[in-house]
């Protein structure tokens, strides 16, 4: 969609959710995410909405799915469905920002489910996960020291050397 000021960023992929309800999906985003509105429109049921929203640097979309299910799979013949509708989501979103652990509990206290906590990875990062309201997983993250491929690879190695033998959880 070409509209004036909310149009995804070209030659990008911009991520189009399946949401349950618009609405609350917006509140939370802004809420949690710092989400800025670009366009709202209902559509031509009236009462689904479309949106797209900002997520720091990326366009995001968000449409309601019909609460239909009949109507829901003629309409979307890809199997189209909020993550809740399907039992799961297939996709991870990494959003990375200056804050990690403040993000995670900005994120949480607007109704977020806390998935993985705030720890330092092998891989350099700050990393958390959080389940949205709407059934989709946000990894946030914030990176603390940047290495080679090659000491990735060898922490990673080492840390499942010691998860093999008990001695620690999985991220440390």
């Amino acid at each position: 969609m070409s509209i004036k000021g909310a149009a995804p960023e070209h030659l990008r992929i911009t991520p189009h959710l399946m949401v349950k309800n618009t609405k609350e999906a917006i509140a939370y985003y802004q809420e949690a995410l710092g989400a800025e509105v670009l366009y709202l429109a209902p559509l031509p049921n009236g009462e689904n909405m479309h949106a797209h929203l900002r997520i720091a640097q990326t366009v995001v979309m968000l449409t309601q799915e019909d609460s239909d299910p009949k109507r829901q799979k003629e309409r979307s013949p890809g199997g189209l469905a909020a993550p809740q509708t399907l039992g799961g989501t297939t996709v991870i979103f990494e959003l990375y920002v200056d804050d990690v652990d403040a993000s995670f509990e900005s994120a949480v206290n607007a109704g977020g489910t806390p998935l993985i906590p705030p720890a330092d990875a092998f891989w350099g990062d700050r990393y958390s996960w959080i389940l949205d309201p709407f059934g989709y997983i946000w990894a946030l993250s914030t990176k603390k020291e940047e290495l080679t491929q090659g000491e990735v690879q060898n922490r990673m190695e080492e840390l499942f050397e010691k998860m093999s033998h008990g001695e620690c959880g999985s991220r440390e």
